[in-house]
């Protein structure tokens, strides 16, 4: 199934740079109703990984069981949870290959606290990807003020003590930067 949003964000050119493979252990934090990287992850990690959908409002992840049921993603699992709470997703720590964060951060009041969670999750080399606009298109995206650039992320990610990867241009709306736990 083709997603409007993959005009504006291609899942698979960041899976390329952060090396998702079959096997590997994900998570969408702010996964949203869409569900738009957690089953394009989901086909790209295969029935051997695992896709955590993570978002607070129950409404979004009853629409994402409802697709992981009608389309057979067994390999994907729904995680309610404040991801601005170190601590409180229920997935094991240190297990993560990669943590996504798409179009998330910027509307987050505690970012540092959200990078940290991520990081908690993420295996010794793993990856958080902050995919964010870098301006509105028409009535889409977040306010002026509360826009994040690459250098944004890595101040945010050198106060979490993650190692900054890259950041490079998605499309033109987006950015996208990875961060990795050394």
């Amino acid at each position: 199934m083709t997603h409007a949003g993959t005009a504006l964000i291609d899942p698979h050119k960041i899976f390329s740079r952060v090396g998702l493979e079959k096997g590997m252990r994900v998570a969408d934090f702010g996964c949203g109703r869409t569900g738009h990287f957690v089953f394009v992850a989901a086909r790209t990690v295969g029935e051997t990984g695992v896709v955590y959908a993570v978002d607070i409002m129950k409404e979004i992840l009853e629409s994402i069981k409802s697709r992981v049921r009608t389309e057979g993603f067994d390999n994907v699992q729904t995680i309610w949870s404040d991801i601005e709470s170190v601590g409180k997703a229920p997935i094991p720590d240190d297990t993560l290959d990669v943590c996504f964060f798409v179009n998330v951060v910027s509307q987050l009041k505690n970012r540092e606290s959200a990078l940290r969670e991520a990081s908690r999750l993420l295996k010794t080399g793993g990856k958080i990807v902050v995919v964010d606009w870098l301006k509105k298109i028409g009535p889409l995206g977040p306010e002026e003020a509360v826009i994040l650039n690459p250098e944004k992320v890595k101040m945010l990610g050198d106060s979490c003590g993650l190692t900054w990867v890259e950041s490079e241009a998605a499309g033109d709306y987006h950015f996208y930067s990875i961060l990795e736990k050394i």
